[in-house]
């Protein structure tokens, strides 16, 4: 009889990625093998509180059970069609997304650097046809420190030299502004502006939110222009800030929104961009397209997502528990903590580089069983699952006390 085969501890596999795996991340040194709500399990059994969240990709935490009904209900009668073929779950799916967003029309994707690039295409295509710009002279407006994805389209407007060096030539058409200025976005926009692309609250960068009115000045700035305000919600929306999407705390009604990472509740791969039917209206059979974009599995486990947000009690968490973390984090000002800003279930918080850089403070956390990442320098994201509960909430805000205290 053949001895069953033994499992290899964390060290032994992260060893073996070393020389199979490119060095595009910089993981912390933890394995996990198993996850349910909140927690995650590493290969030797040890347990961790998750506060990062997949970077907003489990909002409604690992597993749940809601969305994992769903995806074995549809596992076991079709996963695949591309869009040669229509399916029976597509339609239901797009016609839930609109509602919740307020949209008209929905263009299914799979990730959200897809659909941050289809939301481009989109926008030269409108100010080409619609607007009347010049062919090829089209311009889209973006903002400084942004985070879009990493494409080489997306990385051309970065301005995060970790991002673009060594990846040129960089696509033209862009104008980059400070983010959170009114007055500088308004030089940059001129006749040729197809679109202004922002992140309403930017997530990479720190969890940077802007100050009041900013997102409606954006609104009423882009209209009277008449170019596109383009929301990228990919981090921001279905509930993380407290509401559904994050320009919904003004009010404010983007021409497109882009969307991802909590579409696919953790399971499958899901963006989708979303937006007035005059706009994504502009597409034609063949301009763009995605073999999997838009296939039965994600879209019964987009529909189930929806379906979560559908009753608001996601984003009455995020803005009740967005409180309690808000306070504890007061509470450290000054005792490690310098600077911090919080929007709903989301923080980045600077700490004193005299006690450690973002990373060192995230490997210290994980040695306490709480998991978060680093963004840049000295600054750590918090953005746990929006089904955390308050203890362990203030769990986790214990244990930064006693790394920062350490």
């Amino acid at each position: 009889m053949t001895a069953p085969a033994r499992t290899r501890t964390s060290a032994e596999l992260i060893e073996a990625e070393e020389p199979v795996l490119a060095y595009n991340y910089h993981p912390l040194p933890v394995v996990v093998a198993r996850a349910g709500g909140t927690w995650v399990e590493d290969v030797e059994g040890r347990r961790y509180l998750d506060m990062l969240a997949g970077y907003s990709a489990l909002n409604f935490g690992h597993r749940h059970p809601a969305l994992i009904e769903a995806a074995h209900r549809q596992l076991d009668r079709l996963t695949l069609t591309s869009r040669a073929f229509h399916n029976d779950r597509l339609a239901e799916f797009a016609e839930r997304l609109a509602s919740l967003t307020g949209q008209d029309m929905v263009l299914p994707m799979n990730t959200g650097a897809e659909a941050v690039e289809s939301g481009i295409k989109v926008a030269r295509k409108w100010a080409y046809e619609v607007k009347g710009v010049p062919a090829d002279r089209a311009t889209i407006v973006v903002a400084a420190d942004n985070f879009h994805g990493r494409t080489t389209t997306i990385v051309s407007f970065s301005t995060d030299e970790t991002a673009r060096s060594g990846f040129g030539p960089f696509t033209p058409g862009f104008r980059i502004v400070p983010y959170n200025d009114l007055a500088a976005l308004e030089a940059a926009v001129d006749e040729t502006t197809a679109a202004v692309l922002i992140e309403p609250v930017q997530g990479e960068a720190g969890v940077i939110v802007p100050d009041d009115g900013y997102l409606t000045g954006v609104r009423e700035l882009t209209r009277r222009a008449g170019c596109l305000f383009l929301a990228d919600e990919i981090q921001s929306g279905l509930g993380r800030t407290g509401r559904t999407l994050a320009v919904e705390h003004e009010d404010v009604v983007p021409d497109v929104v882009l969307l991802g990472k909590a579409l696919g509740g953790g399971i499958v791969p899901v963006s989708a961009v979303v937006g007035r039917r005059e706009v994504l209206g502009v597409l034609r059979p063949g301009e763009h397209g995605s073999t999997f974009g838009g296939n039965p599995l994600s879209a019964a486990v987009g529909t189930a997502v929806v379906g979560l947000l559908e009753t608001g009690e996601f984003q009455r968490r995020a803005a009740e528990l967005g409180a309690v973390l808000r306070e504890g984090l007061a509470e450290l000002a000054g005792r490690g903590v310098v600077g911090f800003r919080s929007h709903g279930l989301w923080a980045g918080v600077d700490v004193d580089p005299a006690i450690g850089t973002g990373r060192e403070i995230s490997e210290r956390l994980m040695r306490e069983g709480v998991l978060v990442k680093d963004t840049h320098g000295s600054t750590i994201r918090l953005a746990p699952p929006l089904t955390v509960t308050e203890d362990e909430l203030r769990s986790a805000l214990a244990s930064l006390e006693k790394v920062l205290a350490a």
